[in-house]
C-alpha cells in the first residue's frame, strides 16, 4: 500500500453521466436520497461483535492438500487422505466442508459418495477458506496470498459473517489491468449475483473504483446503472485527484462506513470520495453482508478488515 497522506478538501461540481447512464443522475460526488425505499425493517441475527481480519495467508488454489476435495484429471474425484484423530480441521470451502460432513456421515466408498459430492466439487480448488463463499461462480480464488478473479461477469464472492448496521470495511484492492474495475458491496444480502448483462438487482451498495473501462468512480444503491448514483466521472486533465483513473498493479486501501444508521462514505487512501445519506437506508436482515464483484477484468483484493462499530 502507498497511502498518499491527506488530501485537501476540493470543490465539488456536477459532471456529466456517461452514456449507459439515464438522464437525471444526481451530481457527483454529493450524499443525495435515495427514492427507493426498503421494506420492514428486521434486526439481524448473530452479527459480529469482534473485529474480523483475513489477509489470504494460505496456499494458492489448487495447491497441495488444501481442500481435501479435487477433481482429478479424469473427471472423477480424488479424496484426500482423513485427517488423524485429534489433528485440528483446516480451512476450507463452505461447498466442500458440507461435502465432507456428508462423507463422515454416510461412511460409503469413495465410488459412492462421488454422486453426493460431484455438485460440491466441480468447481477448482479455490482455497477461498471457511469464511468466504462465490455465488454461481469458480472464477474467485487465492492467488500468491491475494483473493483474485477475472471474468466474473457481476457474480461475487460474500463474506459470510453478518454485519451490524453501523460498521467499518476496510481493504486493500488491486486491479491487474487497465481496465480498473475494483468493485466492493456493502450491507447486501450475502447471497445475491447479477441475473443478467447488468447487474441491476442488486441488494446492497455497490463502490466501483475504475468501473467501465476505468472512465467512471461510482457509489450506487442496489442498481450501479441506476440514475440516482453517485458518479465521478474520471478526466486525466483534472486537478482532482478522485477523478484519476485507477493505474494497473498500485495498492489502493478502501475505507466503507456507516456510523450513523444511515450514511455510507467511501474514501480511498485518506481521500474521501463519495457519501451517502439515505433515508432509507439497507440494513438488517438481508442487508447485512460484504463481498467483493466485478466484470471481467483481472483484480485482486487483500488485507480485509471488518469493525463493528
Amino acid at each position: 500500500m502507498i497511502p498518499p497522506g491527506k488530501a485537501a478538501l476540493w470543490t465539488t461540481s456536477a459532471v456529466l453521466a456517461l452514456s449507459c447512464v439515464p438522464t437525471g443522475s444526481a451530481p457527483p460526488y454529493d450524499a443525495g436520497v435515495s427514492p427507493t425505499a426498503t421494506t420492514t425493517f428486521k434486526p439481524s441475527l448473530n452479527v459480529i461483535t469482534s473485529v474480523f481480519e483475513d489477509n489470504f495467508d494460505r496456499p494458492d488454489a489448487a495447491e497441495g492438500t488444501w481442500p481435501p476435495f479435487a477433481a482429478s484429471q479424469e473427471g472423477g474425484l480424488a479424496v484426500a487422505p482423513r485427517a488423524e484423530a485429534g489433528a485440528a480441521a483446516r480451512p476450507d470451502d463452505a461447498s466442500a466442508l458440507d461435502a465432507k460432513a456428508a462423507r463422515d456421515d454416510a461412511g460409503e466408498d469413495a465410488d459412492l459418495l462421488g454422486a453426493i459430492l460431484r455438485d460440491a466439487t466441480t468447481s477448482p480448488a479455490s482455497n477461498l477458506g471457511p469464511d468466504w463463499v462465490q455465488i454461481r461462480t469458480n472464477a474467485w480464488r487465492v492467488e500468491n496470498g491475494q483473493l483474485c478473479v477475472q471474468n466474473a461477469r457481476n457474480k461475487g464472492v460474500w463474506l459470510n459473517k453478518t454485519l451490524p448496521v453501523n460498521a467499518r470495511i476496510e481493504f486493500d484492492a488491486i486491479a491487474g489491468t487497465d481496465d480498473g474495475d475494483l468493485k466492493a458491496e456493502v450491507w447486501g444480502d450475502g447471497q445475491s449475483a447479477a441475473t443478467g448483462t447488468s447487474y441491476t438487482n442488486a441488494t446492497s451498495y455497490l463502490a466501483i473504483f475504475g468501473g467501465w473501462k476505468n472512465t467512471s468512480h461510482v457509489l450506487a444503491r442496489k442498481n450501479e446503472h441506476g440514475a440516482d448514483r453517485k458518479e465521478i466521472k474520471v478526466d486525466k486533465d483534472s486537478d482532482d485527484p478522485r477523478q484519476r483513473a485507477v493505474v494497473k498493479g498500485q495498492v489502493y486501501r478502501f475505507k466503507i462506513e456507516r456510523t450513523d444508521g444511515k450514511t455510507v462514505r467511501w474514501s480511498i487512501d485518506g481521500v474521501d470520495y463519495v457519501s451517502w445519506a439515505d433515508a432509507q437506508p439497507l440494513a438488517g436482515q438481508g442487508h447485512d453482508h460484504f463481498g467483493f464483484n466485478e466484470w471481467e477484468a483481472k483484480v485482486c483484493f487483500d488485507n480485509v478488515k471488518v469493525t463493528p462499530l
